[in-house]
């Protein structure tokens, strides 16, 4: 059920309305006084999205607070003016007065599908753990905001379907999401693959070519490991950052494209500017909002949910069998591992056993050999605590020697000890002199 935000002075005649029509209105915290004073109840992140009466005085400062955090729908007595003004400060929708049950519904089964449910996960995002909750708090207010956004994190983490949540959860969501993959698109076609081309503009070009961001004008375009492109390609994508405009290949004006760009990568964009290999410029131009996807050994108590999902997803394609779990001991075999691989591994060891298993639930036997070899340790062994005293006083008895030139007594003064002490030692641990 999702949790609605009533901002009215009628909240608590609606509250019934919202009950019956599928929503679960929070209406203690709005108080009148609040209301009319022109401020915003304070909003914790248990709201998933608000409803908004822009007949009150004072919507438009609630309105630009609200889009922050969750999306609004404004609601009013039929005014077009009204609702356009509200379109363009950020609202998601817009519903007219008198509110119908009818008019609810198709608004609860346009968002149902959108709103986050805290305890299973957020779209195609699986997971209950702290970490993973603040990303989809973070999720929430990158998708309410036009600002740019890059996704950091590890290879497998899940990058992609991070950007593919924002876009849905954003006013372009009824637009074009385009996925560039950076490290796909060589120099020579860059230009022809981004911007497009006009008819006759070289030779081939028998046809004009809408470019990948004139095909996502108004929607979202999401930039695949940002990290590997060339300076060339840093330039021609900072460009289209700082004017907005795109020319085709041969053509003779501007294009003006509204996009909203998500860039992810799996390595620190920051180091790379330091190093020269990332322009600084382009990069705080895509740093607008940071969110970094922890991997999954930060996060293993999410992986028995993820099991379920990967076993729910794969489990279809054995037409011989129902597959319909996974054994305890199996699951603890796989809470033992670190995934190097992410969840991508995960899944992918996951689809590996629903292919062999034999049984209506996944078996030890069923998981990749991989998985029961002895892992070769690369930390040294911890010495013994005598053998380490014993070689830091051999190491600290040679350098005083060494800076003593030899002399016993000059070495055993700097060292704090009798001259006699040190001739024991020197013996008893086989010293050289």
């Amino acid at each position: 059920m999702l949790n609605v935000l009533i901002v009215s002075e009628e909240a608590q005649e609606l509250c019934s309305l919202f009950r019956l029509s599928g929503f679960a209105p929070d209406g203690a915290d709005l108080q009148q006084k609040d209301l009319t004073a022109g401020g915003v109840p304070a909003v914790q992140s248990r709201y998933d999205i608000a409803f908004l009466d822009i007949d009150n005085e004072g919507w438009r400062e609630r309105l630009l607070d609200l889009r922050q955090q969750m999306p609004v729908i404004a609601f009013s007595h039929p005014s077009i003016k009204a609702a356009i003004d509200a379109m363009k400060l950020g609202a998601s929708d817009y519903l007219e007065k008198p509110l119908t049950s009818e008019a609810l519904g198709e608004v609860i089964s346009r968002y149902k599908k959108k709103v986050l449910t805290q305890k299973y996960g957020f779209d195609e995002i699986i997971g209950t753990s702290a970490v993973i909750q603040a990303v989809y708090g973070l999720i929430k207010r990158a998708a309410v905001s036009e600002s740019n956004v890059l996704i950091t994190g590890e290879s497998g983490t899940g990058k992609e379907l991070l950007a593919r949540a924002i876009h849905r959860w954003s006013p372009r969501s009824e637009r074009a999401f385009m996925t560039i993959n950076c490290g796909a698109i060589p120099d020579t076609l860059l230009e022809s693959e981004l911007f497009g081309f006009e008819k006759g503009s070289f030779t081939g070009a028998n046809y004009t070519k809408k470019g990948l961001l004139d095909q996502a004008d108004g929607g979202t375009v999401f930039f695949d490991e940002i990290g590997d492109v060339s300076p060339l390609f840093q330039i021609k994508v900072l460009r289209v950052l700082q004017e907005g405009e795109i020319m085709r290949i041969g053509g003779a004006r501007q294009i003006k494209v509204d996009v909203r760009i998500i860039a992810a990568t799996n390595i620190d964009l920051k180091a790379a500017c330091q190093k020269g290999l990332f322009r600084e410029d382009l990069f705080y131009r895509l740093n607008v909002i940071n969110i970094h996807v922890p991997p999954l050994r930060e996060r293993m108590e999410d992986v028995p949910l993820l099991v379920g999902q990967f076993i729910k997803k794969h489990a279809v394609k054995r037409k011989d069998m129902v597959i319909k779990g996974i054994s305890s001991e199996a699951l603890g075999i796989l809470m033992r591992n670190s995934f190097p691989g992410n969840i991508r591994e995960l899944e992918n060891i996951i689809e590996h056993a629903i292919s062999f298993t034999g049984s209506p639930e996944i078996l030890p036997s069923d998981l990749p050999s991989y998985m029961f070899e002895a892992r070769v340790s690369t930390r040294a062994p911890i010495p013994r605590m005598r053998d380490a005293v014993i070689a830091f006083e051999k190491e600290l008895i040679a350098s005083a020697l060494k800076n003593s030139g030899g002399n016993i007594s000059r070495a055993a003064t700097s060292l704090g000890i009798y001259r006699q002490q040190l001739q024991r030692k020197i013996k008893d641990l086989g010293i050289a002199i």
